[in-house]
């Protein structure tokens, strides 16, 4: 399987998230869906993790996995001090107040019948903070995130763009004052302008409301520029954690560079990428034994389709799962 191995985790206690062997199955008509098998993750206070890979590779499994919705097969989430797979529904639903979750298509994660100023301060009324000012919360909010409060407070989504739209859902998840925000593909179905300004209003309100983040997207630019740290899955299984400043430079597992390769770019236009194998990409419902990349990958051996390989670290902070992946030499 691409990857196992608990070897990035960090020892520091006061995490913001911490995940443990989760895997994620579905039941499905040709049998089960193996979406994440055995991911172990960790999040600090004030950090952001992004969550790379292919569209398929269970990322936004992964994501919903963690608010519990649904709870995930097997495995642990720890928010901070409070372990979400052993509490209760009513629980459930109080600590899920304080890791909100931003959709990937804005317009349809906002209900077309209400106004701007209610969806934002939803939240707040069904948990009975209601109490608040709640014209200066709506106003507060819709201005943290870039927006006029006079022109869009009595607005309804589908009299605002693709872009309003996701302020819109970012401010209604600052609404609870969260500890960690899980953003689904947040900038995929928006113009690249428009990307940039909602990743910079990400980064501005995880300063300000002094956030956490697990950043989930396939874009490999996109990722780089908003996290700290990266976490690369494929078919469910982690290849490859690494600092996000060194990604373009020093990924070392096949499938990172695969990923980086295929991002078209003036400063490579000399360089020959090393191709992956012309195959039909392989299925969650039957993934392959070893590793889970070997069908695809150009090192692979014998070896890769007996044993997984187990994340090790090859140089600071980067842990490469691959039998083949070598520490970079010196340049």
């Amino acid at each position: 399987m691409a990857g196992s191995g608990t070897a990035h985790l960090r020892p520091e206690r006061d995490l913001a998230l911490a995940v443990d062997d989760l895997v994620v199955e579905f039941r499905v008509a040709g049998g089960t869906v193996h979406a994440v098998s055995g991911l172990h993750l960790d999040l600090l206070p004030g950090e952001t993790l992004g969550i790379l890979g292919e569209s398929g590779c269970g990322k936004s499994s992964a994501g919903r996995a963690l608010m519990q919705l649904p709870p995930p097969t097997s495995g642990t989430v720890r928010l901070g001090d409070t372990e979400l797979t052993a509490l209760s529904p009513r629980d459930m639903r109080r600590a899920r107040a304080r890791m909100q979750l931003v959709l990937q298509d804005p317009v349809s994660a906002l209900n077309p019948r209400r106004r701007v100023g209610d969806i934002v301060v939803e939240g707040l009324e069904i948990w009975g903070w209601g109490d608040r000012d709640r014209a200066r919360v709506v106003d507060e909010l819709l201005t943290s995130v870039g927006l006029d409060p006079e022109t869009v407070r009595d607005r309804r989504p589908h009299e605002l763009s693709g872009g309003q739209c996701q302020r819109v859902a970012i401010a209604r998840s600052l609404a609870l004052d969260p500890d960690v925000l899980i953003c689904d593909e947040p900038v995929s179905s928006l113009d690249v302008s428009v990307q940039a300004q909602i990743l910079n209003l990400l980064e501005r309100a995880r300063e300000r409301f002094e956030l956490s983040m697990v950043f989930i997207a396939h874009d490999v630019a996109v990722v780089k520029n908003i996290s700290d740290r990266v976490l690369v899955m494929y078919l469910g299984k982690t290849c490859e954690v690494l600092p996000s400043a060194a990604l373009e430079a020093s990924a070392r597992h096949p499938y990172t560079r695969l990923l980086l390769d295929s991002v078209p770019s003036a400063a490579d236009a000399d360089r020959v990428p090393q191709p992956a194998r012309a195959i039909e990409l392989p299925s969650p419902l039957d993934p392959p034994s070893g590793c889970r990349f070997r069908t695809r990958c150009p090192l692979a051996t014998e070896r890769c389709a007996v044993e997984e390989p187990v994340l090790r670290e090859l140089a600071p902070g980067q842990f490469v799962a691959c039998h083949h992946a070598e520490p970079q030499g010196p340049a």
